[in-house]
């Protein structure tokens, strides 16, 4: 008895002290992309939920349905058949369910690839997010700037990050923002995020990529379009430029803070898309992956042709 008192006084003092806990960053989001996401796991989760306290009352009905009661020592119980329409029932029921929360999932699967709803005659700005151990690279190919360890971007305005490694697979992820997107050695992924409002974010890598993983963290902050002008134009005034020796020995360096600079390594250390691609993936159509302003990268159908 007084073992179940222990813990259940356990069990009530612990949901009293994570009753207080802040709620989770995917559900606190910032922009359509995470409120998405957002509503699709408040979905699932009442369903399953809703699943949960059926089982429940449905088992607590059979104990006291079906408990022991006094009965003849030499009472024998009626045969019974199985039925058929129950059987079909309970196997059809999991079917239903799996189906339901597969359509919701692959929905909002298929949404968060595209351009948010809203903005899709907007110019997204494009940022290269390159990861290198244990460090992220931040290449604003328009701006012709770069950051490391920590992105800025303008609010209500689609933000395209373009993905990839300079090391093992890694994956971009601003919880509040959207979904996480892998990056490789040999090519570019796209995600296109849209924030709402100006708040400091936690970024991170999802993917598990050694002894350095823990600290792949930066701050994602997003800001009016007008400071957001004003800091590129102080880190094209005040900023050194990134030379090919200095993101080399950047690249060596285990771990770094923040840094800044008025150009980007992107014109000596190219990304791997259009013709620098390690292979070709989707459905070859290069010429949407090539840089802002870059009209020499040619289609790898040309050259197969």
């Amino acid at each position: 008895m007084k073992t179940k008192l222990a813990l259940i006084t356990s069990f009530l003092f612990s949901t009293i002290v994570l009753s207080g806990c802040e709620r989770a960053v995917v559900f606190r989001p910032n922009g359509p992309v995470s409120e998405m996401l957002a509503k699709t796991i408040n979905t699932s989760a009442i369903i399953l939920f809703a699943i949960l306290a059926i089982v429940c009352a449905l088992f607590a009905f059979m104990l006291i349905k079906y408990r022991a009661s006094k009965l003849p020592k030499d009472y024998e119980p009626p045969e019974m058949e199985g039925s058929t329409v129950l059987e079909i029932v309970w196997t059809a029921i999991p079917i239903i369910i799996v189906i339901i929360l597969s359509v919701i999932t692959v929905k909002t699967t298929y949404s968060h690839e595209g351009v948010p709803e809203g903005y899709e005659d907007q110019k997204p700005l494009v940022i290269y997010a390159s990861s290198s151990d244990w460090k992220w690279h931040f290449s604003y190919p328009e701006q012709g700037i770069e950051t490391v360890n920590y992105v800025n971007l303008p609010v209500k305005r689609p933000v395209e990050f373009r993905i990839y490694s300079f090391g093992p697979i890694s994956s971009l992820w601003i919880p509040q923002l959207g979904g996480q997107k892998y990056g490789m050695s040999d090519m570019v992924t796209k995600v296109t995020y849209v924030a709402d409002i100006p708040m400091s974010m936690e970024g991170k890598n999802s993917s598990f990529t050694g002894r350095g993983f823990e600290k792949m963290t930066f701050e994602a902050l997003s800001m009016s379009s007008q400071d957001f002008d004003q800091w590129v134009k102080d880190v094209k005034a005040n900023e050194p430029k990134l030379t090919e020796k200095k993101f080399d020995k950047l690249l060596d360096t285990d771990f770094v803070g923040r840094q800044s600079y008025s150009s980007t390594h992107l014109d000596f250390s190219p990304p791997p898309e259009g013709r620098n691609a390690g292979h070709n993936h989707g459905d070859g159509d290069d010429e949407d992956m090539n840089m802002p302003g870059d009209a020499g990268n040619e289609d790898h159908s040309q050259h197969e042709k």
